[in-house]
């Protein structure tokens, strides 16, 4: 996917399939550890969460299966492209998170990598419940109600 230019934020990977199969109840932004390597790569725009998502364990929280390609003007020091990253966040946070995974059966998804106004990588990380098929259906039933709706009235207006 090819990055995108908000005012502030630089969206670099976003998780458009995390809204469709999960009710995504809360988001946070949490900070990521990256090596060097790793941001230039994520500069150039390169990088996919599609099918990552987070795990608590160890007393931390790990981004696990992200994909950030080796950077093209790296040396033999380039790093792993799907690599555990650790998720940098407050322990009152990352106690809330794990007894929500796994008490309730929540899942946390990452649902956009960016970076902030600083310049520094943030992940926007969600927090839900996976949903069912009849759910699913309804989603992309409304969303098809709502392009028919605009598209009537742009027509008649």
């Amino acid at each position: 996917m090819a990055p995108k230019k908000d005012d502030k934020n630089k969206v670099v990977a976003e998780n458009r399939r995390a809204r469709f199969d999960y009710h995504v109840e809360d988001s946070l932004e949490v900070g990521i550890m990256l090596t060097g390597t790793e941001v230039k790569a994520l500069r150039e725009g390169k990088a996919n969460i599609a099918e990552s998502y987070a795990s608590p364990e160890d007393g931390a929280i790990w981004l696990i299966n992200a994909n950030i390609p080796e950077y093209s003007a790296g040396n033999r020091q380039n790093h792993e492209p799907k690599r555990k990253r650790k998720l940098l966040l407050h322990k009152k946070e990352i106690a809330r998170l794990s007894q929500a995974v796994e008490r309730k059966g929540y899942t946390l998804m990452p649902l956009r990598l960016y970076f902030n106004e600083r310049g520094m990588a943030k992940l926007e990380l969600g927090l839900g419940q996976g949903k069912k098929n009849h759910d699913k259906r309804d989603t992309v039933k409304n969303r098809d109600w709502s392009r028919q709706k605009q598209r009537l009235l742009r027509d008649r207006g």
